[in-house]
Protein backbone atom coordinates (compact mmCIF):
# COMPACT_ATOMS: atom_id res chain seq x y z
CA UNK A 1 0.00 0.00 0.00
CA UNK A 2 1.16 3.52 -0.85
CA UNK A 3 0.36 6.16 1.73
CA UNK A 4 0.29 9.92 1.20
CA UNK A 5 1.21 11.37 4.57
CA UNK A 6 0.02 14.72 5.94
CA UNK A 7 1.91 17.71 4.52
CA UNK A 8 2.87 20.97 6.23
CA UNK A 9 -0.29 22.48 4.68
CA UNK A 10 -3.75 20.87 4.93
CA UNK A 11 -4.50 18.35 2.17
CA UNK A 12 -7.72 18.59 0.17
CA UNK A 13 -8.90 15.38 -1.52
CA UNK A 14 -11.51 15.80 -4.25
CA UNK A 15 -13.26 12.61 -5.30
CA UNK A 16 -14.87 12.85 -8.76
CA UNK A 17 -14.02 13.69 -12.34
CA UNK A 18 -16.97 15.74 -13.58
CA UNK A 19 -17.88 19.42 -13.92
CA UNK A 20 -18.04 20.02 -10.18
CA UNK A 21 -14.58 18.57 -9.57
CA UNK A 22 -13.10 20.56 -12.47
CA UNK A 23 -14.68 23.82 -11.27
CA UNK A 24 -13.47 23.21 -7.72
CA UNK A 25 -9.91 22.59 -8.90
CA UNK A 26 -10.03 25.83 -10.91
CA UNK A 27 -11.38 27.90 -8.00
CA UNK A 28 -8.77 26.59 -5.56
CA UNK A 29 -5.92 26.88 -8.08
CA UNK A 30 -6.91 30.48 -8.80
CA UNK A 31 -6.52 31.11 -5.07
CA UNK A 32 -3.02 29.63 -5.17
CA UNK A 33 -4.07 26.43 -3.39
CA UNK A 34 -3.59 23.86 -6.17
CA UNK A 35 -0.61 22.27 -4.41
CA UNK A 36 -2.94 21.13 -1.61
CA UNK A 37 -5.19 19.10 -3.92
CA UNK A 38 -5.39 15.39 -4.72
CA UNK A 39 -7.96 14.82 -7.50
CA UNK A 40 -9.27 11.24 -7.58
CA UNK A 41 -10.85 10.24 -10.93
CA UNK A 42 -12.52 6.90 -11.59
CA UNK A 43 -12.09 7.41 -15.35
CA UNK A 44 -8.74 7.25 -17.14
CA UNK A 45 -9.15 10.76 -18.58
CA UNK A 46 -9.08 14.22 -17.04
CA UNK A 47 -12.43 15.95 -16.30
CA UNK A 48 -14.16 16.84 -19.58
CA UNK A 49 -17.23 18.55 -21.00
CA UNK A 50 -20.19 16.16 -20.80
CA UNK A 51 -23.06 17.96 -22.64
CA UNK A 52 -21.50 17.31 -26.11
CA UNK A 53 -21.57 13.53 -25.50
CA UNK A 54 -25.25 13.34 -26.52
CA UNK A 55 -24.82 15.63 -29.52
CA UNK A 56 -21.66 16.67 -31.39
CA UNK A 57 -19.53 13.83 -30.02
CA UNK A 58 -21.89 11.23 -31.50
CA UNK A 59 -21.87 12.76 -34.98
CA UNK A 60 -18.28 12.02 -35.97
CA UNK A 61 -15.75 9.32 -35.14
CA UNK A 62 -13.09 12.03 -35.31
CA UNK A 63 -14.70 14.10 -32.55
CA UNK A 64 -12.68 13.91 -29.33
CA UNK A 65 -13.90 14.57 -25.82
CA UNK A 66 -13.12 18.07 -24.56
CA UNK A 67 -11.09 18.29 -21.32
CA UNK A 68 -11.87 21.27 -19.08
CA UNK A 69 -8.12 21.81 -18.68
CA UNK A 70 -5.01 20.32 -20.28
CA UNK A 71 -2.76 17.96 -18.34
CA UNK A 72 -0.11 20.71 -18.23
CA UNK A 73 -2.52 23.00 -16.36
CA UNK A 74 -2.89 20.49 -13.52
CA UNK A 75 0.88 20.06 -13.38
CA UNK A 76 1.49 23.81 -13.28
CA UNK A 77 -1.20 24.26 -10.61
CA UNK A 78 0.44 21.56 -8.49
CA UNK A 79 -2.67 19.37 -8.47
CA UNK A 80 -1.90 15.67 -8.11
CA UNK A 81 -4.30 13.70 -10.30
CA UNK A 82 -5.07 10.02 -9.67
CA UNK A 83 -6.64 8.68 -12.88
CA UNK A 84 -8.45 5.35 -13.31
CA UNK A 85 -8.09 4.86 -9.57
CA UNK A 86 -11.51 5.23 -7.94
CA UNK A 87 -11.96 5.81 -4.24
CA UNK A 88 -13.00 2.69 -2.38
CA UNK A 89 -13.50 3.82 1.22
CA UNK A 90 -13.32 6.82 3.52
CA UNK A 91 -11.94 6.45 7.03
CA UNK A 92 -13.31 9.50 8.85
CA UNK A 93 -11.40 8.83 12.07
CA UNK A 94 -8.01 8.47 10.40
CA UNK A 95 -8.92 11.07 7.73
CA UNK A 96 -7.85 8.83 4.85
CA UNK A 97 -9.29 7.78 1.50
CA UNK A 98 -8.39 4.35 0.15
CA UNK A 99 -8.06 4.04 -3.63
CA UNK A 100 -8.47 0.96 -5.81
CA UNK A 101 -4.72 0.80 -6.43
CA UNK A 102 -4.03 0.45 -2.71
CA UNK A 103 -2.96 4.07 -2.29
CA UNK A 104 -4.17 5.72 0.91
CA UNK A 105 -4.53 9.51 0.80
CA UNK A 106 -4.58 11.60 3.95
CA UNK A 107 -7.02 14.51 3.96
CA UNK A 108 -7.66 17.44 6.22
CA UNK A 109 -10.65 18.42 4.10
CA UNK A 110 -12.46 16.41 1.47
CA UNK A 111 -15.02 17.07 -1.25
CA UNK A 112 -17.23 14.35 -2.73
CA UNK A 113 -18.24 15.13 -6.32
CA UNK A 114 -19.16 11.66 -7.52
CA UNK A 115 -22.16 12.72 -9.62
CA UNK A 116 -24.71 10.15 -10.70
CA UNK A 117 -24.94 6.74 -12.31
CA UNK A 118 -27.39 5.78 -15.03
CA UNK A 119 -30.56 4.14 -13.79
CA UNK A 120 -30.96 0.61 -15.09
CA UNK A 121 -33.80 -1.86 -15.38
CA UNK A 122 -33.20 -4.99 -13.30
CA UNK A 123 -34.65 -7.16 -16.07
CA UNK A 124 -31.89 -6.12 -18.51
CA UNK A 125 -28.46 -7.52 -17.55
CA UNK A 126 -25.33 -5.44 -17.96
CA UNK A 127 -23.01 -5.98 -20.93
CA UNK A 128 -25.57 -6.61 -23.69
CA UNK A 129 -24.00 -5.70 -27.03
CA UNK A 130 -26.96 -3.69 -28.36
CA UNK A 131 -28.03 -1.88 -25.18
CA UNK A 132 -26.37 1.46 -24.47
CA UNK A 133 -26.18 3.88 -21.58
CA UNK A 134 -24.79 7.41 -21.73
CA UNK A 135 -22.93 8.79 -18.72
CA UNK A 136 -19.27 8.81 -19.75
CA UNK A 137 -17.05 9.34 -22.79
CA UNK A 138 -16.51 5.57 -22.90
CA UNK A 139 -20.29 5.08 -23.09
CA UNK A 140 -20.49 7.69 -25.85
CA UNK A 141 -17.67 6.06 -27.84
CA UNK A 142 -19.41 2.69 -27.71
CA UNK A 143 -22.76 4.17 -28.72
CA UNK A 144 -21.19 6.25 -31.50
CA UNK A 145 -19.66 3.15 -33.10
CA UNK A 146 -23.16 1.65 -33.40
CA UNK A 147 -25.03 4.66 -34.79
CA UNK A 148 -25.01 3.66 -38.45
CA UNK A 149 -27.49 4.99 -41.01
CA UNK A 150 -30.32 2.56 -41.68
CA UNK A 151 -30.29 0.98 -38.22
CA UNK A 152 -33.21 1.38 -35.84
CA UNK A 153 -32.62 2.94 -32.43
CA UNK A 154 -35.17 2.43 -29.69
CA UNK A 155 -34.85 5.04 -26.94
CA UNK A 156 -36.30 4.00 -23.62
CA UNK A 157 -37.20 7.25 -21.85
CA UNK A 158 -38.33 10.66 -23.08
CA UNK A 159 -36.10 12.81 -20.87
CA UNK A 160 -33.36 15.23 -21.87
CA UNK A 161 -30.64 12.66 -22.61
CA UNK A 162 -33.01 10.35 -24.47
CA UNK A 163 -34.37 13.13 -26.69
CA UNK A 164 -30.96 14.68 -27.35
CA UNK A 165 -29.56 11.33 -28.50
CA UNK A 166 -32.74 10.53 -30.43
CA UNK A 167 -32.54 13.72 -32.49
CA UNK A 168 -28.81 13.29 -33.05
CA UNK A 169 -29.34 9.72 -34.28
CA UNK A 170 -32.21 10.86 -36.51
CA UNK A 171 -29.84 13.35 -38.13
CA UNK A 172 -27.37 10.53 -38.77
CA UNK A 173 -29.95 8.63 -40.80
CA UNK A 174 -31.22 6.13 -38.25
CA UNK A 175 -34.84 5.22 -37.69
CA UNK A 176 -35.59 6.32 -34.15
CA UNK A 177 -38.46 5.56 -31.79
CA UNK A 178 -38.85 7.01 -28.30
CA UNK A 179 -40.81 5.02 -25.72
CA UNK A 180 -41.96 7.01 -22.69
CA UNK A 181 -44.01 5.62 -19.80
CA UNK A 182 -45.35 9.02 -18.68
CA UNK A 183 -48.32 10.60 -20.49
CA UNK A 184 -46.05 13.30 -21.99
CA UNK A 185 -42.41 14.02 -22.68
CA UNK A 186 -40.19 15.60 -20.02
CA UNK A 187 -43.08 15.50 -17.54
CA UNK A 188 -40.89 16.32 -14.52
CA UNK A 189 -38.90 19.05 -16.21
CA UNK A 190 -40.99 21.31 -18.45
CA UNK A 191 -44.52 22.66 -18.76
CA UNK A 192 -47.27 20.95 -20.78
CA UNK A 193 -47.14 23.75 -23.37
CA UNK A 194 -43.43 23.31 -24.02
CA UNK A 195 -43.74 19.52 -23.94
CA UNK A 196 -46.44 19.64 -26.61
CA UNK A 197 -44.25 21.88 -28.79
CA UNK A 198 -41.30 19.51 -28.38
CA UNK A 199 -43.47 16.56 -29.38
CA UNK A 200 -44.83 18.29 -32.50
CA UNK A 201 -41.37 19.49 -33.53
CA UNK A 202 -39.74 16.09 -33.17
CA UNK A 203 -42.55 14.22 -34.91
CA UNK A 204 -42.40 16.68 -37.82
CA UNK A 205 -38.68 15.90 -38.11
CA UNK A 206 -39.44 12.17 -38.43
CA UNK A 207 -39.03 10.96 -34.86
CA UNK A 208 -41.54 8.32 -33.75
CA UNK A 209 -42.70 9.08 -30.21
CA UNK A 210 -44.98 6.89 -28.11
CA UNK A 211 -46.01 8.19 -24.69
CA UNK A 212 -47.96 6.49 -21.92
CA UNK A 213 -46.65 3.07 -22.93
CA UNK A 214 -45.82 0.05 -20.78
CA UNK A 215 -42.50 -1.57 -21.63
CA UNK A 216 -41.69 -4.94 -20.08
CA UNK A 217 -41.03 -8.63 -20.81
CA UNK A 218 -37.55 -8.33 -22.33
CA UNK A 219 -36.27 -11.27 -24.40
CA UNK A 220 -32.51 -11.89 -24.27
CA UNK A 221 -30.71 -14.01 -26.87
CA UNK A 222 -27.01 -14.68 -26.45
CA UNK A 223 -25.48 -11.28 -25.68
CA UNK A 224 -28.26 -9.20 -27.21
CA UNK A 225 -31.65 -7.80 -26.31
CA UNK A 226 -33.72 -9.43 -29.03
CA UNK A 227 -37.16 -8.01 -28.23
CA UNK A 228 -39.24 -6.16 -25.71
CA UNK A 229 -42.94 -5.94 -25.05
CA UNK A 230 -44.68 -2.60 -25.63
CA UNK A 231 -48.20 -2.52 -24.22
CA UNK A 232 -48.24 -6.29 -24.42
CA UNK A 233 -47.03 -6.50 -28.04
CA UNK A 234 -43.59 -7.98 -28.80
CA UNK A 235 -41.27 -5.63 -30.68
CA UNK A 236 -37.85 -6.57 -32.09
CA UNK A 237 -34.84 -4.52 -30.95
CA UNK A 238 -31.92 -3.58 -33.17
CA UNK A 239 -30.21 -1.07 -30.87
CA UNK A 240 -31.53 0.44 -27.65
CA UNK A 241 -30.52 3.40 -25.47
CA UNK A 242 -31.63 3.16 -21.86
CA UNK A 243 -32.33 6.78 -20.90
CA UNK A 244 -34.55 6.40 -17.85
CA UNK A 245 -32.80 8.86 -15.58
CA UNK A 246 -29.96 8.82 -13.09
CA UNK A 247 -29.35 8.05 -9.44
CA UNK A 248 -26.95 9.90 -7.13
CA UNK A 249 -23.66 8.10 -6.55
CA UNK A 250 -23.71 7.97 -2.76
CA UNK A 251 -22.26 4.54 -1.89
CA UNK A 252 -18.93 5.97 -0.73
CA UNK A 253 -20.66 8.51 1.52
CA UNK A 254 -23.13 5.96 2.92
CA UNK A 255 -20.38 3.50 3.78
CA UNK A 256 -18.56 6.30 5.61
CA UNK A 257 -21.64 7.02 7.72
CA UNK A 258 -22.49 10.40 6.19
CA UNK A 259 -26.13 11.50 6.11
CA UNK A 260 -27.71 10.46 2.81
CA UNK A 261 -31.27 10.76 1.48
CA UNK A 262 -31.63 10.79 -2.32
CA UNK A 263 -28.22 12.43 -2.38
CA UNK A 264 -25.55 13.38 0.13
CA UNK A 265 -27.15 15.84 2.53
CA UNK A 266 -25.33 19.17 2.79
CA UNK A 267 -26.02 22.54 4.39
CA UNK A 268 -26.03 25.92 2.66
CA UNK A 269 -22.20 25.92 2.64
CA UNK A 270 -22.00 22.45 1.00
CA UNK A 271 -20.87 20.84 4.27
CA UNK A 272 -21.98 17.25 4.93
CA UNK A 273 -22.78 15.79 8.37
CA UNK A 274 -18.99 15.67 8.87
CA UNK A 275 -17.60 19.24 9.07
CA UNK A 276 -14.38 18.17 7.28
CA UNK A 277 -16.24 16.71 4.29
CA UNK A 278 -18.18 18.59 1.63
CA UNK A 279 -20.30 17.41 -1.31
CA UNK A 280 -21.14 19.23 -4.55
CA UNK A 281 -22.88 18.69 -7.85
CA UNK A 282 -25.35 16.04 -8.95
CA UNK A 283 -24.74 13.86 -5.88
CA UNK A 284 -25.50 16.61 -3.32
CA UNK A 285 -28.92 17.41 -1.86
CA UNK A 286 -28.97 20.96 -0.57
CA UNK A 287 -31.41 23.51 0.93
CA UNK A 288 -32.75 25.82 -1.77
CA UNK A 289 -32.10 29.41 -0.69
CA UNK A 290 -35.61 30.86 -1.09
CA UNK A 291 -37.84 27.99 0.08
CA UNK A 292 -35.44 26.01 2.25
CA UNK A 293 -36.69 22.88 0.48
CA UNK A 294 -34.02 20.26 -0.08
CA UNK A 295 -33.21 19.73 -3.76
CA UNK A 296 -30.84 17.69 -5.86
CA UNK A 297 -30.21 19.25 -9.27
CA UNK A 298 -28.50 17.63 -12.23
CA UNK A 299 -27.05 20.50 -14.23
CA UNK A 300 -23.71 21.97 -15.24
CA UNK A 301 -24.69 25.33 -13.71
CA UNK A 302 -25.47 23.79 -10.34
CA UNK A 303 -22.26 21.74 -10.32
CA UNK A 304 -20.13 24.77 -11.20
CA UNK A 305 -21.75 27.18 -8.75
CA UNK A 306 -21.76 24.68 -5.88
CA UNK A 307 -18.05 24.03 -6.49
CA UNK A 308 -17.35 27.75 -6.11
CA UNK A 309 -19.39 27.82 -2.92
CA UNK A 310 -17.46 24.83 -1.51
CA UNK A 311 -14.17 26.48 -2.51
CA UNK A 312 -15.13 29.54 -0.44
CA UNK A 313 -15.74 27.29 2.57
CA UNK A 314 -12.43 25.47 2.04
CA UNK A 315 -10.64 28.84 1.91
CA UNK A 316 -12.20 29.93 5.20
CA UNK A 317 -14.64 32.39 3.61
CA UNK A 318 -17.97 30.50 3.72
CA UNK A 319 -20.92 31.85 1.80
CA UNK A 320 -24.51 30.68 1.47
CA UNK A 321 -25.33 28.89 -1.78
CA UNK A 322 -28.02 30.98 -3.45
CA UNK A 323 -27.31 30.72 -7.20
CA UNK A 324 -30.28 30.87 -9.57
CA UNK A 325 -30.75 27.45 -11.20
CA UNK A 326 -30.74 27.41 -14.98
CA UNK A 327 -30.66 24.61 -17.52
CA UNK A 328 -30.54 24.00 -21.25
CA UNK A 329 -31.06 21.20 -23.74
CA UNK A 330 -30.30 21.08 -27.46
CA UNK A 331 -32.41 18.60 -29.42
CA UNK A 332 -31.71 18.88 -33.12
CA UNK A 333 -32.67 22.43 -34.11
CA UNK A 334 -34.61 22.90 -30.88
CA UNK A 335 -32.94 24.78 -28.01
CA UNK A 336 -34.70 24.70 -24.64
CA UNK A 337 -33.51 27.01 -21.86
CA UNK A 338 -34.97 27.31 -18.37
CA UNK A 339 -34.28 29.79 -15.59
CA UNK A 340 -35.55 29.27 -12.05
CA UNK A 341 -37.48 26.31 -10.67
CA UNK A 342 -40.85 25.44 -12.21
CA UNK A 343 -43.52 25.72 -9.51
CA UNK A 344 -46.44 23.38 -9.04
CA UNK A 345 -49.58 25.16 -10.12
CA UNK A 346 -49.37 28.90 -10.48
CA UNK A 347 -50.09 30.93 -13.59
CA UNK A 348 -48.36 30.45 -16.94
CA UNK A 349 -48.07 33.28 -19.46
CA UNK A 350 -46.87 32.85 -23.04
CA UNK A 351 -44.58 35.39 -24.70
CA UNK A 352 -44.42 35.05 -28.52
CA UNK A 353 -41.04 35.02 -30.19
CA UNK A 354 -39.75 35.99 -33.60
CA UNK A 355 -41.42 32.94 -35.22
CA UNK A 356 -43.84 30.13 -34.36
CA UNK A 357 -40.84 28.05 -33.33
CA UNK A 358 -39.74 30.69 -30.81
CA UNK A 359 -41.54 31.57 -27.55
CA UNK A 360 -41.21 31.68 -23.77
CA UNK A 361 -43.45 30.62 -20.89
CA UNK A 362 -43.37 32.80 -17.77
CA UNK A 363 -44.42 31.07 -14.54
CA UNK A 364 -45.94 33.10 -11.70
CA UNK A 365 -46.63 31.80 -8.19
CA UNK A 366 -48.59 34.01 -5.82
CA UNK A 367 -48.05 36.92 -8.19
CA UNK A 368 -44.25 36.55 -8.26
CA UNK A 369 -42.16 35.46 -11.23
CA UNK A 370 -40.70 32.03 -10.38
CA UNK A 371 -39.45 30.48 -13.62
CA UNK A 372 -39.14 31.12 -17.35
CA UNK A 373 -38.89 28.51 -20.09
CA UNK A 374 -37.58 29.66 -23.47
CA UNK A 375 -37.75 27.79 -26.77
CA UNK A 376 -35.34 29.04 -29.45
CA UNK A 377 -35.36 32.42 -27.66
CA UNK A 378 -31.88 32.92 -26.18
CA UNK A 379 -32.33 36.66 -25.54
CA UNK A 380 -35.53 35.99 -23.60
CA UNK A 381 -33.62 33.45 -21.52
CA UNK A 382 -30.76 35.84 -20.82
CA UNK A 383 -33.08 38.67 -19.77
CA UNK A 384 -35.26 36.31 -17.74
CA UNK A 385 -32.27 35.17 -15.73
CA UNK A 386 -31.47 38.79 -14.94
CA UNK A 387 -35.08 39.48 -13.92
CA UNK A 388 -35.14 36.47 -11.59
CA UNK A 389 -31.74 37.25 -10.11
CA UNK A 390 -32.87 40.81 -9.42
CA UNK A 391 -36.13 39.61 -7.85
CA UNK A 392 -38.19 41.47 -10.44
CA UNK A 393 -41.76 40.42 -11.25
CA UNK A 394 -43.06 42.31 -14.28
CA UNK A 395 -46.78 41.99 -14.97
CA UNK A 396 -48.24 39.27 -17.15
CA UNK A 397 -49.42 41.96 -19.55
CA UNK A 398 -45.87 43.25 -19.96
CA UNK A 399 -44.15 39.90 -20.57
CA UNK A 400 -46.86 38.65 -22.94
CA UNK A 401 -46.36 41.64 -25.24
CA UNK A 402 -43.40 41.01 -27.60
CA UNK A 403 -43.25 44.74 -28.31
CA UNK A 404 -42.09 45.27 -24.71
CA UNK A 405 -38.37 44.55 -24.53
CA UNK A 406 -37.59 42.51 -21.41
CA UNK A 407 -34.47 44.57 -20.72
CA UNK A 408 -36.68 47.60 -20.10
CA UNK A 409 -38.33 45.73 -17.20
CA UNK A 410 -35.12 45.37 -15.21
Amino acid sequence: MTTATPSSEPNIVIVGGGHAAAALCAALANAGQGHRIHLVCAESVLPYQRPPLSKAFLKSLDEAHQPHRADSWYVEAGIRVHRADPAQAIDREQRTVSLQSGTSLHFDQMVIATGTRARRLAAIPEGLGNVALLRSSADAEQLRSQLQAGRKLSVLGGGFIGLEVAMTALGLGLQVEVLEAAPRLLARSISPEVAEHVLRHHEAAGLVVRVGVRVDDFRIEANHLAALSVDGNPQPVDLMLMGIGAEPETALAEAAGLAVDNGILVDAHMTTSDPAIFAVGDCARFPEAKSGQRLRLESVQNATDQARCAAASLLGKPQVYSALPWFWSEQGSLRLQMAGLMPEGGVRVRRPGASEASFSIFHYLDGKLACVESVNAPMDHMMSRKLLEAGKSPSAEQVSDPAVALKTLL
